[in-house]
């Protein structure tokens, strides 16, 4: 406790000392000579006066940069005060090295070991965030966010593609400045669509932004990866913590493809909040802000599809047996009621998930268990050890003395049936459940944690359930 006394005061120090030095400054600072002859007109006075306001506004500017600066360093400080205050109640050294533990949800006191050169060069890379925008000026209320979180300009650029050429929504970009890099689709034509996709002409103008954008971002730009989200997304505190953590983990292991922010089930009523810091692993491509290598779009770019490019990306062509990582709480939430889907489970889903609102420090995190061979060590005889029980039990809240429990489906429909019951989204992509991970979905019901399972001899996804 003394220690985190001893750092507030050095960094309240630190702030009022540089607050006096800026004050000195200011004070002694000498006027121009011109300011203080008098042989001039009125003309000249006015322009040395203006030039004298134009000074003050600048330095008033410059002290209300810094003030900012000072203040999230501040912020920091608390920040970390706090986390090694509660990893003393814990019993843990800040220098002292954590007790490996198998189990996930411990994870939390589980620190990373040093970093090796390549993890802390992929530490230190550059994550560009690339927005999807359109004709929603609501942009604004994700654009905020992504500046207010982001601990660093030059470490994750913010690249924002328009589509659409809505005037009203490019004014709002273009407000940001320099804040962002303000990019904007060439080709706004009609897309030619067979008479029976007439109707989804939107779905095909968003998979030609998609492919121009992401274009932009990894050839024209060259970027290593890249974060993308669209205009109709908010931002949880920790979400560029979460993305820097799971890097080095999508370099490392060629069985994932993407890490996302999004939990398709993460219903307030579904998810442990006080554990944000699980993380899972899903067959299940979630979208929603996701992080995806330059390699991958190398990949996916000479195929692309003319629309629907999300359920595109389920398909076991495009997925090839690679999985994303998901969290527990989700780290975006979506506004965006309003679009080409019409607001397509948002009434009955969208609006109702949890947007994680506490700090979790992922890069002190070891997330190696999300490796596929150690994750399936652990995760599949948790899971195949729970007790089963029958959806009755589970929705009368009977047999609250096991714990975690298993209930078991044996095919699509009894999948469905048991999804819709439980409250879950029940809808399958080329034979995947949402957050679904070798068919189990994990959640959590009248809070205690479920695994909805096939058989223990699962055998792979048939894609006819779709």
């Amino acid at each position: 406790m003394l220690k985190k006394s001893s750092w507030v005061l050095w960094g309240a120090a630190l702030f009022l000392a540089w607050h006096g030095l800026l004050l000195l400054f200011l004070w002694s600072r000498p006027f121009s000579p011109s300011s203080s002859s008098s042989s001039g007109g009125g003309g000249g006075k006015g322009e040395e006066g203006s030039r004298l306001t134009a000074q003050v506004i600048r330095l008033a500017q410059e002290a209300e940069t810094e003030l900012e600066r000072q203040k999230d360093l501040l912020l920091q400080i608390h920040r970390y005060s706090r986390l090694w205050g509660g990893r003393r109640r814990l019993g843990v050294g800040v220098q002292d090295p954590p007790k490996p533990s198998p189990n996930p949800s411990q994870n939390f006191s589980r620190l990373s070991p040093p970093l090796s050169g390549a993890a802390a060069a992929a530490a230190e890379a550059v994550l560009p965030v690339l927005v999807l925008a359109c004709d929603r000026s609501t942009v604004r209320r994700c654009l905020d966010k992504l500046l207010r979180y982001r601990p660093s300009a030059r470490r994750f650029p913010l690249i924002v593609s328009q589509d659409c050429g809505h005037a009203e929504t490019a004014a709002v970009i273009a407000s940001y400045g320099d804040a962002l890099t303000h990019i904007r689709q060439p080709d706004l034509s009609d897309i030619p669509v067979p008479p029976e996709h007439r109707k989804f002409q939107g779905y095909y103008r968003i998979a030609r932004h998609y492919r121009w954008a992401l274009g932009q971002v990894f050839r024209t730009f060259r970027h290593r990866a890249a974060i993308v989200v669209e205009d109709d997304l908010e931002v949880a505190p920790d979400f560029f913590e979460y993305f820097q953590a799971a890097f080095p983990l999508l370099l490392a292991d060629p069985s994932l493809w993407c890490v996302s922010a999004w939990n398709d089930n993460g219903k307030e009523q579904m998810v442990e909040a006080a554990q944000a810091q699980l993380l899972y692993r899903t067959d299940f491509f979630p979208g929603l802000g996701w992080l995806l290598l330059a390699e991958l779009w190398e990949e996916l770019e000479p195929k692309w599809p003319r629309a629907f490019w999300d359920d595109w990306m389920r398909q076991p062509e495009q997925r090839r047996g690679r999985s994303c990582v998901r969290p527990e709480v989700s780290r975006t939430i979506t506004f965006g009621r309003k679009g080409v889907s019409h607001g397509q489970f948002f009434d009955q889903y969208l609006k109702f998930i949890k947007l994680n609102d506490r700090f979790v420090p992922f890069t002190r995190l070891d997330l190696s268990y999300l490796k596929k061979e150690e994750y399936e060590r652990s995760f599949l005889p948790k899971v195949y050890a729970a007790p089963e029980v029958k959806v009755e039990e589970l929705q009368g809240n009977r047999r609250r003395e096991l714990g975690a429990v298993r209930l078991q489906y044996s095919g699509r429909d009894s999948f469905k049936a048991f999804a819709k019951a439980l409250g879950l989204m029940d809808d399958l992509k080329s034979g995947v459940p949402r957050a679904g991970y070798r068919g189990i979905v994990t959640f959590v019901y009248r809070g205690r944690r479920v695994y909805l399972a096939p058989p223990a001899d699962w055998t792979g996804y048939d894609p006819s359930w779709s």
